[in-house]
């Protein structure tokens, strides 16, 4: 979804004309951080209602309805028109079917693990893309690079210490929530040369209502309060919002300038775990987020060196 917009000529001195790509730049910056605020909204919404026992799969429906009936306010076939008009419908299927299970499983892990520890495993998912990329979009990456991918990775065994103690199964599903993401997000950048952003994201929000809604009957149980159908709407509402001021500040600035500023979301989930939860990450999870921070950081800067040597068309 990002847009690498050409630059306009910047103003010569003493005309008296700002640069409106550093503006532009600075908004999209802003953008950013604004995205991930509501993401770590949406994780500690999500996570206090599992505290309250409501069912994650309840969560994950409210996630979609409100999301569809807010997006449709904007996005449906008469303000839009041909909308539902996909030229890859399998995938949008496949793509939507991802999405779902990664906010499933997101749900579940975050009713044992901490809103750090969750984040930090799902920081793994651009080295999961890295890595995946060469096999599935004929992206091969350098030994540099696979370097910085097994490093990433050191850091997530360093976050689920398998074979100490007893690993809970909670991890595995923040480990399937990763996987699916990456997944995810390959599968996005493959629609992207056939649909349209509109149509990816009218079909993503009514795949999840339609996969839900024959479960309803099993899984719902009426809100005990009215915190419970405030929480149920936030989780709808983070979410909505966060993925719509992702896709402006991706129009408004370069994908590798906004990617570092995705992993501030991790200062934010540490603040709202304290606050709300009265979490404090463990030293573990503290040294793998690190790592594997690092290792993203790294693969950025050098992807950006990658298109500085790139020939001009």
């Amino acid at each position: 979804m990002s847009a690498d917009e050409a630059e306009p000529r910047r103003a010569a001195p003493g005309e008296g004309v700002p640069a409106l790509p550093d503006r532009q730049r600075l908004v999209g910056i802003g953008l950013m951080c604004g995205t991930v605020l509501f993401f770590a909204g949406l994780d500690a919404s999500a996570k206090s209602l599992a505290r309250l026992g409501v069912d994650p799969l309840v969560t994950t429906f409210m996630r979609y309805a409100v999301s569809v009936a807010l997006i449709s306010v904007f996005v449906n076939p008469i303000t839009t028109p041909h909308v539902a008009r996909t030229r890859r419908l399998g995938l949008q299927i496949v793509r939507s079917l991802l999405l779902f299970g990664s906010t499933a499983l997101n749900f579940v892990a975050l009713r044992h693990l901490q809103l750090a520890e969750t984040l930090s495993i799902q920081f793994a998912a651009p080295l999961t893309v890295a890595l995946l990329a060469g096999p599935l979009l004929g992206e091969w990456s350098s030994p540099r690079r696979m370097a910085a991918i097994g490093v990433g990775f050191l850091g997530v065994l360093v976050i689920v210490r398998p074979g100490v103690g007893t690993l809970h199964p909670a991890v595995l599903c923040s480990l399937g929530n990763m996987l699916c993401y990456a997944l995810y997000i390959i599968t996005t950048r493959k629609l992207a040369a056939y649909d349209s952003t509109a149509t990816t994201m009218f079909y993503s929000g009514l795949s999840g209502v339609a996969l839900m809604s024959p479960l309803l009957p099993w899984i719902w149980t009426q809100p005990a309060s009215w915190l419970v159908w405030a929480l149920l709407c936030a989780v709808g509402l983070f979410g909505t919002l966060g993925h719509w001021l992702l896709v402006l500040a991706h129009a408004r600035a370069p994908a590798n300038v906004l990617a570092p500023f995705i992993y501030t979301q991790l200062l934010w989930s540490v603040l709202l775990g304290y606050l709300i939860f009265g979490d404090v990450p463990n030293r573990f999870t503290v040294t793998g987020a690190a790592i594997v921070v690092a290792s993203g950081l790294y693969l950025l800067a050098q992807e950006r060196v990658r298109r500085e040597r790139r020939p001009p068309a």
